[in-house]
C-alpha cells in the first residue's frame, strides 16, 4: 500500500504560478510511475505529467513548456510546479503512484483555481 497527500492548491490570479507538493509513504519502494493528474468538474480525471522509474517523463499538451514535474526520491516527495496558468486550469488536482504491481494510489486531491 501506498499512502499519498498532496498540499500546496488554492486561489490564483491567471498568469501566476502555483507549486502543488506529494508526500508518498508506506511500499514506496514499489512505486513504478509517479505523476499528476486533474479532473475539471463534469469531466473525467487526465494525465498532467507522469515520470516512470526508467526516467521516461511524460507530459500532456497543455502542460508542455508551463508545468514541471519533480521527484526526489530519497525524501519520498514529488511536486508540480504551474506556471503561466489559465483559468482552464482549474481543476482538482490529484497525484499519483503505481506500483510495479500495477496498482494506482491516489491523493485525497488539491484544488487549484485560476480567477481574476
Amino acid at each position: 500500500q501506498v499512502q499519498l497527500v498532496e498540499s500546496g492548491g488554492g486561489l490564483v490570479q491567471p498568469g501566476e504560478s502555483l507549486r502543488l507538493n506529494c508526500v508518498a509513504s508506506g511500499n514506496t519502494l514499489n512505486i513504478g510511475v509517479s505523476g499528476w493528474y486533474r479532473q475539471v468538474a463534469g469531466q473525467e480525471r487526465e494525465l498532467v505529467t507522469s515520470l516512470t522509474e526508467g526516467g521516461l517523463e511524460t507530459y500532456a499538451d497543455f502542460a508542455k513548456g508551463r508545468f514541471t514535474f519533480s521527484r526526489d526520491k530519497s525524501k519520498n516527495t514529488w511536486s508540480l510546479q504551474m506556471n503561466r496558468l489559465r483559468p482552464d486550469d482549474t481543476a482538482v488536482y490529484y497525484c499519483n503512484a503505481i506500483s510495479l504491481r500495477a496498482n494506482s494510489y491516489w491523493g485525497q486531491g488539491t484544488q487549484v483555481t485560476v480567477s481574476s
